[in-house]
C-alpha cells in the first residue's frame, strides 16, 4: 500500500505539471494576442470616411470637421450644418435627424457632390 507522503508528492507533482502546462499555454496566447494589438494599434487609419474627412478640410476649409466612429459631424461657426456616413447598407441620400440632415455615401463622394448636398444643407 501506498502510504501518505507518497499521495501528498504524487499531487504535488501532478499540479505542478498542471500549472507548467497551464503557464507555458498562457504564454503563447499572451504573445499572439500582444501581436494582433500591435499590428491595430500601427495600422494606420485610411477609411473611406478619413478620405472624405480630408477633401472636406481640404476644399471646405469654412466648414469644422469631427470625426466620430461612424460618421463626420460638419459645423459651421458652432452650428450643425450635416452628418456624413458611408454606409453600403442604406441607400444613397439625405434623411434628417431633428434639424441636421443626414447625408449617405456607399463610397468617397467626389468634390461635386459634397458641394452639392452641402449647399442643400444650409
Amino acid at each position: 500500500m501506498i502510504d501518505g507522503i507518497w499521495w501528498l508528492v504524487i499531487l504535488f507533482t501532478i499540479i505542478a505539471v498542471l500549472w507548467l502546462l497551464a503557464k507555458a499555454r498562457g504564454a503563447k496566447a499572451g504573445e499572439k494576442h500582444s501581436q494582433k494589438m500591435s499590428t491595430k494599434a500601427n495600422k494606420p487609419i485610411n477609411d473611406s470616411l478619413q478620405k472624405t474627412s480630408a477633401l472636406l478640410k481640404q476644399y471646405f476649409p469654412n466648414y469644422r470637421v469631427n470625426r466620430k466612429a461612424n460618421h463626420l459631424l460638419l459645423s459651421k461657426q458652432d452650428k450643425k450644418i450635416a452628418m456624413i456616413t458611408i454606409d453600403k447598407k442604406i441607400e444613397v441620400g439625405q434623411r434628417r435627424l431633428g434639424d441636421v440632415p443626414v447625408i449617405n455615401y456607399h463610397r468617397v463622394p467626389s468634390r461635386a457632390q459634397l458641394t452639392a448636398h452641402l449647399q442643400d444643407a444650409e
